[in-house]
Formats: C-alpha cells, sequence, structure tokens
C-alpha cells in the first residue's frame, strides 16, 4: 500500500534499499539456545476470496479488481507459512506468540495454521473483529506447548480522555473507525504475561502524527493500570506502528528507550531503535527504510532480575531484536529490486509474500 514517510534525522541511515543491513542473513542468525520466539507480521493483505457485507473487501473478490482467485489465496497462504516456517527453521523452535495484522478475519488465520509448513505448531488464534474501514484487523498466534492463555481484550480507538490536541474537528474524529488494539494475557514457563498488538493509523493522504501517539497512548495508559493490577507482569507491545521508534508515538506517548541501561519502571525498551539507526529496515520506500515493525518491551521483561525471563541478544551479539529477511523474501529485480517482495505490484499480482519483514525477539533465563 502507498505510505508517505517523513523526513529521517541526519543520524539516521541514507541508504537504498537495496544496500540495506536487514538482508544480511548470515549476521543476523541466532544461536539456537534455549528460549522464546515474540514476534510480529504484518501479513500485506491476507484476504479471503468471500464477499463479507460486513467488510470493506470488494478488491479481494474472485470479479475484484486485484481477480483475488482462490489459486492466489492459496499462493498467499503457502507464502506466509513459508516464512513463519523459515523463522522456526532459524531458532530452532516456532513462535511462542507471533502477533499479525492486515488479516480480514478468523477464517483466514484457521486456513494460515493449517498449512502443511505450520499445522505442526497447532497454532492457537485469538482475533477479534474490529470496526476498521479498510476491513482488517490484528490478531495473535500463540503455541499452547509454551504460553498458557488466560484472557484476553479488544481496545477500542477512541480519543475519549485524551491529553493531546487533536489536529481533527469533533466531527472528523466521531467519524473515524480503524482497527482496535488486542491485549492478551497468559503465562510463560509460569512467569505473567501481557502482549499488545497493534495496527496503528496509517501516514497515507498525509495525516499527521495525531492518530499515531493516540494509539500509543492509549496502549500505555493501559498497560501501565495492567501492571498496578498485576505487580511484576511481563509486557510486550508489538505491531506496525506506521512510525519509527524515534518519533513521537513510540519515543514520548509510549515512552520507548533506545538504551537498554536507559529503561525505568515507566518505561518501555525499544531494540529497534539502535538497529534503524545501523542500517536495518522492515520496509522500504522510496529508497529509505524504516522500522514500523516493532516490539517494545516494559522494564519487567527488559531489566528482569537474575533468574527471571528476560530479553537477549540475538544479532551480532549486540541487538536485541531481529528483522527476518532470506533471500526467497526479496524483489530480485526491476525498480523496486532490494524491497521486500510484496504481493501485488503495480497492481499486478507478483506472487510475493509481505510489503513488509517480520521482525522478533527472543526471550530466556
Amino acid at each position: 500500500m502507498k505510505k508517505i514517510f517523513y523526513l529521517l534525522p541526519c543520524l539516521l541511515i541514507l541508504v537504498s534499499c537495496g544496500a540495506a543491513r536487514g538482508g544480511k542473513t548470515t549476521s543476523q542468525v541466532p544461536a539456537q539456545t534455549q528460549g522464546y520466539v515474540i514476534g510480529f507480521y504484518n501479513l500485506e493483505n491476507l484476504f479471503d476470496i468471500y464477499d463479507d457485507p460486513a467488510k470493506n473487501d470488494e478488491q479481494y473478490l474472485p470479479e475484484g479488481q486485484n481477480k483475488w482467485t482462490e489459486a492466489k489465496y492459496t499462493k498467499k497462504l503457502h507464502n506466509m507459512a513459508q516464512v513463519i516456517r523459515s523463522i522456526r527453521d532459524d531458532n530452532g523452535r516456532y513462535h511462542t506468540v507471533l502477533g499479525v495484522s492486515e488479516i480480514e478475519n478468523r477464517l483466514v488465520l484457521e486456513d494460515l495454521v493449517s498449512q502443511p509448513e505450520i499445522e505442526d505448531a497447532n497454532f492457537q488464534i485469538v482475533h477479534y473483529d474490529s470496526p476498521d474501514r479498510r476491513g482488517v484487523d490484528v490478531a495473535l498466534l500463540y503455541d499452547p506447548k509454551t504460553f498458557t492463555y488466560l484472557d484476553s481484550e479488544e481496545i477500542p480507538f477512541t480519543f475519549e480522555g485524551t491529553s493531546l490536541t487533536p489536529d481533527m474537528t469533533e466531527e472528523e474524529m466521531a467519524d473515524f473507525r480503524t482497527r482496535d488494539i488486542l491485549m492478551v494475557r497468559g503465562k510463560i514457563a509460569g512467569e505473567d504475561f501481557a502482549f499488545y498488538v497493534a495496527h496503528l493509523p496509517s501516514r497515507v493522504g498525509g495525516k499527521s502524527g495525531f492518530l499515531r501517539s493516540r494509539g500509543a497512548e492509549i496502549i500505555y495508559h493501559h498497560a501501565m493500570a495492567l501492571t498496578q493490577k498485576f505487580p511484576g507482569i511481563k509486557i510486550a507491545v508489538m505491531g506496525d506502528m506506521n512510525d519509527d521508534p524515534f518519533d513521537e508515538s513510540m519515543a514520548v506517548l509510549l515512552r520507548g528507550r533506545k538504551d537498554i541501561d536507559a529503561v525505568a519502571a515507566e518505561d518501555f525498551y525499544n531494540p529497534f531503535w539502535s538497529m534503524l539507526e545501523n542500517g536495518f529496515g522492515s520496509l522500504c520506500y522510496q529508497g529509505t527504510w524504516s522500522i514500523y515493525d516493532q516490539i517494545l518491551l516494559n522494564y519487567n521483561l527488559a531489566k528482569a532480575p537474575a533468574g527471571g525471563l528476560h530479553v537477549r541478544k540475538i544479532v551480532q551479539d549486540k541487538y536485541y531484536g531481529r528483522v527476518f529477511r532470506k533471500p526467497f523474501m526479496v524483489q530480485e529485480s526491476g525498480q523496486y529490486k532490494g524491497y521486500p517482495f510484496r504481493t501485488f505490484s503495480g497492481g499486478a499480482f507478483i506472487g510475493g509474500y509481505s510489503d513488509h519483514f517480520p521482525t522478533y525477539v527472543i526471550i530466556s533465563k
């Protein structure tokens, strides 16, 4: 989909998409040691082929603009499963939890987890239908062998109680519809965890950062309230933020910190900030990499005491996050050489994967 980017600060990368270090898989492959994989993947418009009057799915029907046939849908499912399986092969284990975005409904997730490449994972699904005008939702897949599900909640995107100054009229705010935010609570190795999955409003149409900052504000206040209710709970916030780690939504409203040593009790650690500054990227626009696909970790998870689950370094013995990119996921030629190999290009089906690379962190004791 079209994305409008703002200029990056001069300290950030000024590299072409084909040269970004997100593609150096040999430097990114983590050692296969004990741990739990926590990841996120924007599946880029994973729609089924059936007409749903409640969804904006007209483009993704056999007779629609994209001629979205069963063969194309099956190819898309196979591609998504191939990526998830490849992450499993690199780490020696499946994701414990995998947040996903740009999915139409629960059916596409059921079709995805039953693909032969990943069906042995027995992924379970947490999903709610949201009021998004594009007809896409977020969801969480989890491995029941390593994550014990307790409860979940859909958190609506509203403007009630915001401390921000809106740049929209009251009528515009009343009419605004986007994805809900998903919260899933459970246990890993007996420890309390909560995962937030978000797909914050896009930049299409030149929209300001107010909407994304509001989304971050909603997540932050909910997470702080959850911490009060469950002292010691470990929290990961993941999603397609449509902002980079240094933007106001992530750095100010969600209190994301670039350096793990700077994380205080009410902060989050953002391992993808330093990675972006050093040339990694999860998506590309007009030759510039960004990392919109982020996973932020609260103090209890970033700086857990000895013996508790905590994030660990997995790339070059230096970075706590990984942008997962394999050669088969990359456009090999043409105008967009080096970009993520996506499903459609210029309105034509090219049989790729997604316009985003997935990201993940690993936690261990």
